[in-house]
């Protein structure tokens, strides 16, 4: 199993920069497939980004971004670190939600799309507030 821990969230300007990580104990994330995940109040769960292990197949074309987000937030993984972040660049306040992390045995690129049930493991979440 994977434990998983968001961190960096806050309060930041619109048009600013965040990095959100997320730190993972147990294994290693290159076991995994890590989504970031955000839910804002009243809305559903939305996947953010996806980044499979190093080994991925050919059909992988991960990482993969959700439209809302592509050329404005970008995930990477340190896999000596044992880490995946998020950094978010030119934030909005349509992005103000809380952010999660999670761990998929399967590869972005089976995955991509899902809300989140195909995904075993979550951080507790980490807070982003973009004012304007």
């Amino acid at each position: 199993d994977v434990q998983l821990v968001e961190s960096g969230g806050g309060l930041v300007q619109a048009g600013g920069s965040l990095r959100l990580s997320c730190a993972a104990s147990g294994s290693p994330v290159d076991d995994y497939a890590i989504g970031w995940f955000r839910q804002a109040p009243g809305k559903e769960r939305e996947v953010v980004s996806c980044i499979s292990s190093s080994d991925r197949s050919s059909s992988d074309q991960s990482p993969y971004y959700a439209e809302s987000v592509k050329g404005r937030f970008t995930i990477s993984s340190d896999n000596a670190k044992n880490t995946v972040d998020l950094q978010m660049n030119s934030p909005k306040p349509e992005d103000t939600a809380v952010y999660y992390c999670a761990a998929a045995g399967y590869a972005c690129y089976m995955i991509w799309g899902d809300r989140g049930d195909a995904y075993d493991y979550w951080g507790q979440g980490t807070q982003v507030t973009v004012s304007s």
